[in-house]
């Protein structure tokens, strides 16, 4: 498995709550790329993040992470691509006629390369991908999550396990 883990560097003392499939947690941690890329998202120095697992508020291959850490507890995690977000798919780069974006699109904003556009599926959800090209005939979107293909560093730690 490509996925390094530390060793918690902080370990209370005494029999410390363990975290498992649905736990409900207290959290600061820290989502940065791999290769030295700079941050995603990080909640130090800031409010700390709460949520139960299981109920889809933390991706699925980080919560998996999580599992067996102990209250207190400090872990680092480098994580390849493919036990995260995946590689990068390139079918789910797609051409779509400008019909089609101009039904998901909001009539007032101006689209760019690079802004995230929200769609309709058939079931009534919805999903974004991100502008590549727009032309009077079309757009160019990339559906692959943002983060696929990229190696990632996970940091946590874990301030309350429930």
């Amino acid at each position: 498995m490509a996925i390094d883990v530390s060793e918690p560097s902080k370990m209370p003392a005494g029999e410390a709550a363990r975290v498992g499939p649905d736990s409900f947690l207290t959290l600061h941690y820290r989502l940065s790329l791999a290769d030295g890329g700079g941050d995603v998202i990080s909640t130090f120095g800031g409010k700390p993040a709460t949520f139960q697992l299981g109920h889809g508020q933390l991706a699925e291959p980080l919560e998996r992470l999580l599992h067996g850490l102990v209250d207190g507890a400090d872990a680092v995690f480098d994580v390849a691509p493919e036990q995260a977000w995946g590689p990068r798919n390139p079918e789910l780069v797609q051409r779509l006629s400008r019909a089609v974006f101009d039904a998901n699109a909001d009539p007032d904003t101006s689209y760019e390369p690079g802004d995230v556009i929200d769609f309709a599926r058939p079931d009534g959800g919805r999903f974004a991908g991100v502008l590549k090209s727009i032309d009077d005939n079309g757009v160019l979107v990339d559906f692959n999550h943002p983060l696929a293909g990229q190696s990632i560093r996970f940091e946590v730690r874990i301030l309350g396990v429930l």
